[in-house]
């Protein structure tokens, strides 16, 4: 659908992704089914094993050649972002929750299925190709204020890497605005239980 390179669904990080979802507690926030684990919320504690799955699993999902910057979204954006602007030798903006209030700094509201808020950006510049790399995307809506931000600041948006797919958000944002994002796991709740459908 998007044209970056495929996983093979036996891959050994890819199943052990999958299996590290599928066995992940389940909590409610109202009528929300939201699923607890290292890599999306920082607890469990996050093994380094799996957290390197999950980064060369990205790594191999990027065309560097086409990168910038990469944005990580706080919070659990942060180790990805933090770890492959390291291995990849570019700069790392953070979506920041927090405003600073610095020139130049762009502010977008944000929601999703459990919360609302802001996010603050700052120094993205025009014409540069930026990757955007987060834990798990399900309504889409923090995804969708950052990228039309990104778009606002005459950026470029080369790719967005979510480990986590939950829901139809990221099939509306591609179908609504053909954005290049892309998941590693896509997961589906059915009754308060994850079920992996990739």
């Amino acid at each position: 659908m998007t044209g970056f390179p495929e996983l093979s669904t036996a891959d050994p990080r890819l199943v052990r992704l999958r299996d590290s979802v599928a066995s992940a507690p389940v909590v409610w926030k109202g009528e929300y089914p939201y699923f607890i684990h290292p890599l999306t919320d920082g607890v469990p504690r996050l093994a380094p094993a799996l957290l390197r799955d999950a980064l060369d699993l990205i790594t191999e999902k990027v065309d560097w050649d086409q990168v910038d910057i990469i944005i990580g979204i706080e919070a659990m954006g942060l180790p990805f972002g933090t770890a492959l602007a390291l291995e990849q030798d570019r700069p790392l903006v953070v979506a920041r929750k927090r405003s600073y209030g610095l020139e130049g700094e762009i502010t977008v509201d944000q929601s999703t299925g459990y919360s609302k808020g802001s996010i603050h950006l700052n120094d993205i510049h025009p014409g540069e190709r930026v990757l955007i790399v987060d834990d798990v995307i399900s309504t889409g809506g923090t995804l969708r204020a950052i990228l039309q931000a990104i778009e606002n600041a005459n950026a470029i948006i080369a790719q967005v890497v979510c480990v986590f797919e939950k829901g139809v958000g990221m099939e509306d944002l591609i179908a609504e605005f053909g954005w290049p994002l892309e998941s590693l796991v896509k997961v589906e709740m059915i009754d308060g239980v994850v079920h992996c459908l990739t």
